[in-house]
Order: C-alpha cells, then sequence, then structure tokens
C-alpha cells in the first residue's frame, strides 16, 4: 500500500465511481482501476461492488476507508509539520543568559520572538558564563548570552557581540568615596573586596585581580559570591567594596553607588553564543531578531 494508492481509493469512495475520481486526480480512468486493483489483489479482498451503473463500497473497503483516511491526514501533517520545522516555526529553544547582563532586555526579546513564532516552547535558563559553556558543549542550551568564551573553543561556536559593558567600583551609599564622579582604583586598596567567584567567572575573577595589581595593591577578598544579586546585597550591607560590570545596576541595588574606575578600560562584551555547524532555524529565527534588536538594547544598557 503506497499513498498514491490510498488516496485514489479514498476518492473513488468518496464519488463512487472511478470517472469522477480519475477527473479529481486528473488522470485517466485505467490508472485508477489499476490501482485499486492492484491493491484489492495486496489485501486479497475487494473493496468495491462494481456493476453498470454505479461502484459501491465493501465492509473490507469501509474499514480501509477509516484507516486510509487517517493515513493521508497523518500524512499532510507530517509535510506541514516538516515545513514548520524547517522555517523554524515550531520546536523548542532553550536560551541561557547571565541575569545581570540580560535583565532589561530578555523578557522583550522572547517576547517579541514568541509573537512571531508562537508555535515554539522557549525555556529560560539563568546560568552562570562557566555553567553555559558546559551547557554549550554537552548540546543542553541552543543559545547562549554569556561573556567571551576561551580561546581553547572559542572556533566551536558562533559568537555576536551584543553589547560591551565596563568595570566600575561598587561601594555603600554610606562608603566616603559614594559621592565621587569618579575614583582611582588605588583609592579602596585598604577596603574588604566582595569579589564574584572565579568558578563561575573566571576571567572575570582574574582581571579584577590584575588590575588590582596594576593599581599596586592585593584585595583584600571578604567574599566571593556566586551570583551578582548576592554581591550587589553584600555591598548594600556594607560588607565591603566590588569591582564588577556596570550592568549589574539593574538588579536591585538600593544603598548602591555605582563609580567608573579612572584608567580602568577593560571591556566586558555580551556575546549570543550557539554551536558552529549547527543548522537550525528555530536559532536562526531568534537570532536575527536579537541582532535587530541591538541598538536598543545597547541604548538601555547606556542608562
Amino acid at each position: 500500500m503506497d499513498i498514491k494508492s490510498l488516496k485514489s481509493f479514498v476518492v473513488v469512495a468518496k464519488h463512487k465511481s472511478f470517472s469522477e475520481a480519475a477527473r479529481e486526480l486528473n488522470t485517466v480512468q485505467p490508472a485508477i482501476s489499476r490501482q485499486i486493483a492492484a491493491l484489492e489483489d495486496e489485501l486479497s479482498v475487494n473493496l468495491f461492488k462494481r456493476t453498470s451503473r454505479e461502484v459501491n463500497i465493501t465492509e473490507a473497503g469501509k474499514q480501509l476507508l477509516v484507516d486510509a483516511t487517517a493515513i493521508l491526514a497523518m500524512t499532510e501533517q507530517a509535510k506541514s509539520q516538516v515545513k514548520r520545522a524547517n522555517n523554524g516555526q515550531i520546536g523548542t529553544l532553550h536560551i541561557a543568559h547571565l541575569s545581570s547582563a540580560c535583565f532589561t532586555f530578555m523578557a522583550k526579546l522572547v517576547r517579541r520572538y514568541k509573537q512571531q513564532y508562537p508555535a515554539v516552547n522557549v525555556v529560560l535558563l539563568e546560568m552562570t558564563a562557566t555553567e553555559q559553556i558546559d551547557a554549550l558543549q554537552t548540546g543542553r542550551i541552543d543559545i547562549a548570552f554569556s561573556r567571551l568564551l576561551p580561546s581553547g573553543i572559542a572556533q566551536d561556536f558562533v559568537a555576536h557581540s551584543i553589547y560591551v559593558d565596563k568595570l566600575v567600583a561598587i561601594v555603600n551609599q554610606d562608603h566616603p568615596l559614594s559621592n565621587q564622579k569618579n575614583i582611582a582604583l588605588a583609592e579602596l586598596k585598604n577596603e574588604s573586596f566582595i569579589i564574584f567567584n572565579r568558578d563561575e567567572a573566571l576571567g572575570l575573577f582574574d582581571e579584577t585581580i590584575m588590575q588590582c595589581k596594576q593599581a599596586g595593591f592585593s584585595p583584600s577578598i571578604v567574599s566571593q559570591p556566586r551570583h551578582m544579586q548576592t554581591l550587589v546585597t553584600e555591598v548594600a550591607a556594607g560588607l565591603g567594596v566590588a569591582i564588577a560590570p556596570f550592568c549589574v545596576r539593574k538588579l536591585y541595588s538600593d544603598a548602591c553607588h555605582f563609580i567608573p574606575l579612572i584608567k580602568v578600560q577593560t571591556a566586558i562584551p555580551l556575546q549570543l553564543q550557539y554551536r558552529r555547524n549547527e543548522e537550525s532555524a528555530i536559532i536562526d529565527a531568534f537570532t536575527d531578531i536579537v541582532l535587530d534588536c541591538k541598538e536598543d538594547i545597547q541604548k538601555s544598557m547606556e542608562t
């Protein structure tokens, strides 16, 4: 049984006529007769009772009509689903992000994407930079919003720059330097430092230590939180000062002051990343939306 024969059978059953079926299928009556005869031989049953005046379906034919109708419907559905998948209209998209770096725009991006692709299931996952690297490599996520990838694996991924952040000092509102427009890092040499955990953001930790050493001191580290919100909260509580990307101000940061650092020009890029050589219309569609919104994202992170 092939799809063509089943379709011919269903159309004959609908019209109760071989000639009418041939007209609908844009073919000749002998071709339809041969398909039905072959189907009957394969099944060893008569599907129709033929007379000179009419064609009536048999009990066996009635059963086949039920099944054939369902098979043809499933075939059409399969064709439709394949086309939708090819166009990125169905499936599941796993997106990991740094909450502090994406807080202001992630919901807007996903909302816009869902308006265009409502049948795609979007799964949002908050992950640190280190967690995202592992998740990308193991295929647990499709897209990452993260920091620069390590040089040893960067060639395995496509990366689009979204915006570039900078390092700032974060002090409590009661700190003597809280009202300064900018400060030199050396002015914090006697402070207790809260630095984001090295296991979660290797590059950020090492860059902070290097900048302190270039300013002539080694920081006295009292805490290494694994979440940026914890870092900001600890500064607000007066447990110490911090050096972090400026984007963390978008978190709940009451009682914190964010102060630009003189002569610290470290670029902290946020990238959209996904595995190279992986064809995915879903990823392509989401990436197109992000890149189209890139200018607005950059403006939102400047204020």
